[in-house]
């Protein structure tokens, strides 16, 4: 009896949408916290956490992602990406039950690590999957509905968290983290319609099967199309040098993979360093600091992520026609402005809550921004310093850490980028809490000179990879490329490699990958 087959869906921006409900679980467990925290449930039936304790109960996401991230590179190298991620939805079931069900802090943050252990696995591995089915001048507009799913998961828990702080008692909190349970279902169900890597069937000596997917994504399934025949002598010439390079940790320090190695993984450290996620998080925080309560400091708080949604959306029109390294230096530029303008606001025009803001009062709240013009202005450059992030950074990071690696070392860099971006979101996560009450507003002064300092170093190291295959970037990173300030976007050369096959075909010089397809299946006979 012949096994029944699943479909399989090849257009890329389906398969983005279905592969980026892993982003929407990160956004869902981002924002299950931020509407929950301010609530009377919450704080009174976890005694009003605050500094410390309400910075691990923060941050252990992160420490759990930082697990997941680990290991989430041999694991997809052994696996598969698309099996890998599947793994990973496992624990989020876990964690999300455990969530449900915690009767005291160390449950909670016991279920938060769980759910970070999958945030970390398909954080790296989702932008590794779309990197290597997209088309080179569609890549960034593919991997940023990564980033948007990320936004929508935000938006839409954080106002289930706020629909759910109607309800009496510990069901308020309990209701809004068992809906976590949704998105992970719907990738579940997904996942098995999704096409496998190409370039990771190629890894794995899978030819036939990485041709024909290469072209059922590229060209409708023809496999003699010249784009297709193009990109994969790229990928077999790149695989072929990278046998050569060897095996091992060294392979990401020779011949210029340090550069890489630097590169993703600094990326995603600034990405952190840049202070956005102290808006994203504790923005709540910050309505309150400003005297909105109530409703008016919910709603406040979740217009921010429409915002966000909003302006990530706009830039997923452009992202491919803008210069990667020109978003990165002004973005971080613009953030540190807002960073400037919030925490020299704050610091001219406060006073001391010792006892904490609100009624009842938040531990973590022990300033007061004056009302009127000082209060609208921290609340409006917070929303614009939202907006700068959504357009630059918060997409841009993702993408450009998706795109340095090297084939044989794309899965486990893209894990060791995010390994650096959650090792810096714990970090802060346990930070932040402790620094609204002991710093207070030079929070902000902090975060604006780390975003100058972030600028100067993308303009330094970073060269330019829009519009390039994932195999010209390999030239771009090596010993003898370009001085990072002297790229440019664009200036693909697989136009003139589509250009030549197809000048070799009419010549009749040119082999045509069905043989291929042929030979790899007598092999396998």
């Amino acid at each position: 009896m012949a096994k029944m087959k699943l479909p399989t869906i090849y257009n890329v921006h389906l398969v983005a949408i279905i592969a980026t409900l892993g982003g929407a679980l990160f956004g869902f467990d981002i924002s299950s916290m931020s509407a929950i925290v301010v609530t009377n449930q919450y704080i009174t039936y976890f005694n009003n956490p605050s500094g410390v304790i309400q910075g691990a109960i923060g941050s252990a996401l992160a420490a759990g992602s930082v697990l997941g991230s680990a290991i989430a590179g041999p694991i997809s190298d052994k696996i598969g990406r698309r099996d890998s991620i599947m793994f990973a939805c496992l624990f989020w079931l876990i964690g999300t039950a455990i969530q449900v069900a915690c009767q005291n802090v160390g449950q909670l943050i016991v279920g938060r690590v769980f759910n970070g252990f999958t945030v970390g696995i398909t954080s790296a591995q989702v932008p590794v999957y779309l990197a290597e089915i997209a088309k080179a001048e569609k890549r960034g507009s593919l991997v940023i509905i990564q980033q948007l799913a990320i936004e929508f998961g935000i938006l839409v828990m954080y106002f289930i968290g706020y629909a759910c702080a109607s309800i009496p008692g510990t069901a308020s909190f309990r209701t809004a983290w068992g809906t976590q349970f949704i998105p992970c279902v719907l990738l579940i169900v997904g996942l098995p319609f999704l096409p496998r890597s190409p370039r990771w069937l190629a890894k794995v000596g899978r030819d036939e099967e990485a041709i024909r997917t290469l072209a059922n994504i590229q060209a409708d399934g023809n496999i003699e199309d010249p784009r297709v025949i193009a990109e994969w002598e790229e990928i077999v010439t790149v695989m072929n040098a990278e046998r050569e390079a060897g095996k091992g940790w060294r392979k990401f320090f020779k011949n210029g993979m340090w550069k890489r190695t630097m590169a993703g993984m600094t990326v995603q450290a600034w990405q952190q360093l840049a202070g956005a996620n102290v808006i994203v998080y504790y923005l709540t925080y910050i309505a309150q600091m400003a005297g909105l309560e109530g409703d008016v400091a919910m709603v406040t708080s979740g217009i921010q992520y429409a915002v966000f949604i909003i302006f990530t959306g706009v830039m997923w029109l452009f992202i491919d026609k803008t210069g990667r390294r020109t978003l990165l230096v002004w973005g971080a530029l613009g953030m540190g402005f807002c960073h400037f303008v919030i925490g020299g606001v704050m610091g001219g025009n406060h006073i001391d809550v010792p006892g904490g803001v609100g009624n009842p009062p938040n531990a973590n709240i022990v300033i007061a921004v004056h009302s009127g013009a000082p209060a609208n202005t921290v609340i409006t450059f917070s929303y614009l310093l939202i907006v700068v992030y959504a357009l630059t950074l918060a997409p841009v990071c993702w993408i450009y850490a998706a795109e340095v690696w090297s084939l044989g070392t794309r899965a486990t860099g893209m894990s060791m980028a995010a390994l650096s971006n959650w090792v810096f979101n714990f970090a802060l996560g346990m930070f932040t809490p402790p620094a609204f009450v002991n710093i207070t507003w030079k929070l902000f002064i902090i975060f604006g000179a780390l975003c100058v300092a972030a600028a100067i170093w993308f303009w330094v190291f970073y060269p330019e990879t829009c519009g390039k295959t994932l195999e010209e970037i390999e030239v771009m990173f090596s010993n003898d490329g370009p001085r990072p300030w002297n790229t440019r976007k664009g200036e693909s050369r697989l136009a003139a490699e589509i250009e030549a096959v197809i000048a070799r075909k009419e010549k009749g010089e040119q082999p045509g990958l069905a043989e291929a397809v042929t030979r790899d299946g007598d092999n396998k006979a």
